[in-house]
């Protein structure tokens, strides 16, 4: 695996604080969202900064190289147009899934993949059908999980290394989603980091969260706690990261907080010291014989498909039918309120669904900020639009969903005051081009559905 190239400490570049990082001081490189972009019309800020020498990776969300479908060739082509478009030496996306074709439904957000054996393969294919399409390498993300899947057959650090064996991608190691799955899910992030192929390290994350009722919440709208800056140390005492990245979405700090965050990343990650010693743990048990609570057990012996040497085979369509099958009931719980499958555990289940639906409605708001404004603020926003998404699932991206909301509120007559009606009538009417339904239209629609 060829050396990577050195980027030094940077930021998560985001319109809302774009004037902040570029007055950051000693700021190496920045990683944007690559679906927040046009290759064409790059923001100033972004282009001022490739002036300046500073490196821009794109981070892209929405391929979902974890589902149980081959990945889109649309979504490919479009992460390497803005790869070429901001000379970037790599693009990096996630090991999750997003979506379902069976049913049609949108996450909205990043879901943990099952390690399995069956999404191991599917997942494996997916990554090369990625590394074949992309101008440039490619490195996938560990994400954080709020719930376990039932009946995993691979741990984390096994199920990371036989991808990059597998396939050669490169790992961005999240380091404050090892904490987030040491809170959720019991799984010791030191073992994680002792265990993975950390010369198949492409960079690192850093971001903050906040715990709720036992539950990490992996926000990337808090400061970064002194937790996950223990385990980039970790990280740091085991290997020299070619670059350390610092995330923030949301609830954006002053300048000078981002400034001190950086500064706090830069001091761990100076000179390494010896690795530390740990002691060997039995199988189950942490060092110090504490339990890995909801750890998977040990995995089977690798099979001869995948040992060294050897072409590893592709998933038959009988893996992809029943990885989609098991992803489609847990989004189907999670999105649409059907009942939760069986193994898995029904409050955090509902924890999860509730942390989408705020997802979706807080993405919608900054789409199209016009629509808290008509409905009279952020809460009276937030909570028509989470009546609205309890059985309405996202089916075709956030855009549309502002859409849909929008036409779901003028169906029934709403906002009640007729000056924001006609406000939200002319927002809907600009975008779509067409009077909005009405709710004898809508109800033929559900008739027609049904039929068919």
């Amino acid at each position: 695996m060829e050396t990577m190239a050195h980027l030094g400490v940077g930021i998560g570049w985001r319109p809302e604080i774009a004037d902040a990082v570029e007055r950051l001081p000693g700021l190496d490189w920045v990683e944007v969202v690559a679906e927040n972009i046009c290759p064409g019309h790059l923001p100033a800020s972004l282009l001022r900064l490739r002036e300046r020498g500073v490196r821009v990776v794109p981070h892209g969300v929405s391929l979902g190289l974890g589902g149980a479908d081959r990945p889109d060739a649309q979504k490919l082509a479009a992460l390497g147009e803005r790869a070429v478009a901001l000379g970037a030496p790599l693009v990096t996306e996630h090991i999750a899934f997003v979506r379902t074709a069976s049913p049609a439904l949108e996450a909205g957000h990043l879901l943990p993949v099952q390690r399995t054996r069956d999404a191991l393969d599917v997942l494996c294919e997916n990554v090369r059908i990625a590394q074949d399409a992309l101008p440039v390498p490619l490195a996938l993300e560990n994400i954080a999980a709020l719930i376990p899947w039932p009946g995993e057959e691979l741990t984390e650090a096994r199920f990371l290394t036989e991808l990059v064996e597998r396939t050669g991608v490169r790992l961005l190691i999240d380091v404050a989603n090892l904490h987030t799955n040491r809170v959720n899910r019991g799984e010791d992030p030191f073992a994680v980091l002792d265990a993975i192929p950390l010369e198949a390290l492409a960079y690192v994350h850093v971001a903050g969260g906040v715990e709720r009722g036992g539950v990490w919440h992996d926000t990337h709208a808090h400061p970064v706690p002194a937790v996950v800056l223990d385990i980039l140390a970790e990280l740091r005492n085991r290997v020299e990261p070619a670059g350390v990245l610092l995330e923030r979405d949301d609830d954006f700090p002053a300048e000078a907080e981002l400034a001190g965050e950086l500064a706090a990343i830069r001091g761990v990650v100076g000179p390494a010291g010896p690795s530390p010693a740990r002691p060997s743990a039995s199988p189950g048990l942490r060092p110090g014989g504490t339990s890995t609570r909801g750890s998977a057990p040990d995995p089977a012996p690798r099979t001869p498909a995948t040992l060294e040497g050897e072409e590893p085979a592709g998933p038959d369509q009988r893996a992809r039918i029943r990885v989609g099958l098991e992803q489609g009931a847990l989004l189907s719980a999670l999105v649409a309120g059907t009942p939760v499958p069986e193994g898995f555990d029904r409050q955090r289940v509902r924890v999860q669904a509730r942390a989408l639906a705020a997802k979706r409605a807080g993405v919608v708001a900054k789409l199209a900020p016009e629509l808290p404004g008509v409905l009279g603020g952020e809460d009276p926003y937030r909570e028509a639009f989470l009546a609205y998404a309890r059985n309405r699932p996202m089916t075709a991206g956030y855009r549309r969903d502002a859409l849909d909301f929008a036409e779901h509120l003028l169906i029934q007559d709403l906002p009640a005051d007729p000056a924001a009606r006609r406000r939200l009538t002319s927002w809907w009417r600009d975008r779509v081009g067409a009077r909005p339904p009405r709710r004898i239209v809508r109800w033929a629609r559900t008739l027609v559905g049904r039929a068919a």
